[in-house]
């Protein structure tokens, strides 16, 4: 047996720690000053924290390598496993042309700019945050500004904005069952507090976009639109994921958030003309003028509705127990550690949800879609083994970080950083957003942040007295405000809408828009970790 140890480097904490953050030190350098590919710097941290668990740490060479084939397992199933078949259901809708249908409804549902940023950018690009991440819904949301008549600076700002409350329950909740897996908190409780947090973003970035667009006239005039949008996909995000489901709370989101606000009048009335002249500085696409047949459209909404419908049958208590009983747990082998109370940890016992995992959920949803939309099965293996193609460096950056994470929690690094930062005391609750910040900032996945830094936040508040679930939560919420700063979702804007090496110039457009909402984030967490707002919490 390994037991972890609090002060393995020359008896003392600080220098312990200062030696357990090398890995993460690594890797935030070597994205964030060197610029290295994701992928790289990940394993040279990975390399780093094998070295520091096996020689500083004391942890078996054995042990650590198999702590991180762990983390490499894990990495892929069951979180690639979500983001491959979710990504996957949106490649068939694109190969169909039913991407196209359901982009030219969005476009018809009002023609005042100020509300298709809201349908566009808020709306939508929840739906495919929900879906893919990874930065599809920056790309896909910012082009199709562009196809409305958006100027590129313009739609770029208003698509990277926008991706901020849908994040943490991006691709199918993937942040959210990382930052449960690495911390050992239940999903359920982790989810419920992120749940109690993100929506309350919800309120406000909508009000922002129709500023972006239109400045205070676009306030003044469409706030009321803005407000309901908001209010519903608040609530819904805060219902699913409390209620129903993590990997749901997206979907239903951008749903009620739409359906509320096609149900506002003053969102269906006609723009005014001096608005479109101001506002639409661009080229409109041509193709918006397309008539779609109506059967054509309900087969383009057709798979967001059998995502719903499956993961919704899933949660049937029946339904639940059965899929449950497929999940195998056995001794993961070369693995056995205590941590400094000489308590087994939870990683020496390895579970796989076969089937009530998400990635298996929306697998059967895709094949259910690939008949709905008339796909030939050769096709949709075919577009399956592309998206596998196209994730190859997600996946590899994924199962790289995760098995660092890993390493560091097994061999107890993580613990030692956790007991170091919990000097912060009460500061910590305002810290905590922060560190999530920067992780997504420089790594540009609130999934990295979490499984850097996840357990980290969970090992302080304990050593605080502050609630687990609230700052690991805050790590995640945190962390989706870094998203619209990280280098990786600024260029995936610029080349979307044609403004290749114009970062900088986006960056100093949003930068103001992060800090300020991650403020706001900062002072929601202190106020949970205290009777102001500790009625939130569960």
């Amino acid at each position: 047996m390994f037991v972890q140890q609090l002060e393995p480097v020359a008896d003392s904490l600080t220098l312990s720690a200062l030696v357990a953050a090398l890995p993460l030190i690594t890797v935030l350098v070597l994205l964030g000053a060197v610029r290295m590919k994701a992928h790289l710097a990940g394993l040279i941290g990975l390399a780093v924290a094998v070295l520091v668990a096996w020689i500083a740490y004391g942890m078996p060479i054995g042990q650590t390598l198999s702590s991180g084939v762990q983390g490499v397992l894990f990495g892929l199933f069951p979180i690639m496993w979500i983001v491959v078949n979710a990504l996957w259901v949106y490649r068939m809708t694109v190969r169909t042309q039913h991407f196209d249908i359901l982009r030219r409804s969005f476009g018809r549902l009002s023609d005042d700019p100020r509300v298709q940023a809201l349908v566009v950018a808020f709306c939508f690009g929840a739906l495919l945050e929900a879906l893919a991440g990874f930065g599809a819904p920056v790309a896909i949301s910012a082009v199709m500004l562009v196809a409305l008549g958006f100027d590129p600076v313009r739609a770029a700002v208003v698509a990277l904005v926008a991706n901020t409350a849908p994040v943490a329950f991006g691709a199918m909740g993937t942040p959210v069952v990382t930052l449960a897996q690495v911390t050992g908190l239940p999903l359920d409780s982790v989810a419920s507090v992120v749940g109690r947090q993100t929506p309350l973003l919800a309120l406000i970035v909508p009000l922002i976009l129709v500023f972006l667009v239109d400045g205070r006239r676009g306030l003044r005039e469409t706030w009321l639109p803005a407000v309901v949008c908001g209010v519903a996909f608040a609530a819904a995000q805060f219902a699913a994921s409390n209620y129903v489901s993590a990997q749901l709370a997206d979907i239903g989101a951008a749903l009620a958030g739409a359906a509320a606000l096609v149900a506002v009048p003053s969102a269906r009335r006609p723009a005014d003309e001096r608005v479109r002249a101001d506002v639409l500085t661009g080229a409109r696409s041509e193709d918006l003028d397309v008539v779609d047949e109506r059967p054509e459209v309900i087969r383009a909404y057709a798979p967001y509705a059998l995502i719903v419908a499956v993961f919704s049958v899933a949660q049937i208590p029946p339904v639940k127990d059965l899929f449950d009983k497929a999940t195998r747990s056995f001794d993961w082998p070369l693995l056995n550690v205590a941590n400094p109370d000489g308590d087994p940890v939870s990683g020496n016992v390895f579970s796989l949800p076969l089937v009530s995992t998400g990635g298996t959920l929306v697998l059967v949803a895709g094949l259910f879609t690939a008949l709905v939309l008339g796909l030939h099965a050769r096709v949709a293996v075919r577009e399956w083994a592309s998206t596998v193609h196209e994730l190859r460096f997600a996946i590899l950056t994924v199962t790289s970080v995760l098995a660092l994470a890993y390493v560091m929690n097994l061999s107890g690094q993580a613990a030692v950083i956790g007991h170091f930062v919990a000097a912060a005391g009460a500061g910590l609750a305002f810290l905590s957003p922060v560190l999530g910040w920067f992780g997504v900032a420089v790594s540009g996945s609130d999934t990295s942040a979490n499984a850097l830094f996840g357990a980290l936040q969970v090992t302080a508040a304990r050593q605080s007295g502050l609630s687990p679930d609230l700052l690991a939560a805050a790590n995640s919420s945190g962390g989706v405000l870094g998203k619209m700063i990280s280098p990786q979702n600024l260029t995936i804007a610029c080349a979307a809408v044609g403004l290749a090496g114009k970062e900088g110039d986006l960056l100093r457009k949003v930068l103001p828009w992060s800090l300020g909402l991650l403020l706001v984030m900062c002072l929601i967490v202190v106020a949970q970790s205290t009777f102001v707002l500790g009625w939130m919490l569960p």
